[in-house]
């Protein structure tokens, strides 16, 4: 199955607390954090949900 890389790249600070949130249940806490997670429809969304936070790549 296909993993997901995300990266954080910017901070959460200033943004609205859905974000943040989904910041932290990814796993992110600061800048340069980077989580492996299963490519499935919830990671997908959440990503989708910050965008202009993280970086996104397909690892296998």
């Amino acid at each position: 199955m296909a993993r997901l890389k995300v990266t954080q790249v910017r901070s959460g600070i200033g943004g609205k607390q859905n974000q943040r949130d989904t910041l932290r249940s990814l796993g992110l806490k600061r800048i340069g954090d980077v989580v492996v997670k299963e490519d499935r429809p919830e990671i997908r969304g959440m990503v989708l949900t910050i965008p202009h936070l993280v970086a996104v790549e397909e690892v296998e």
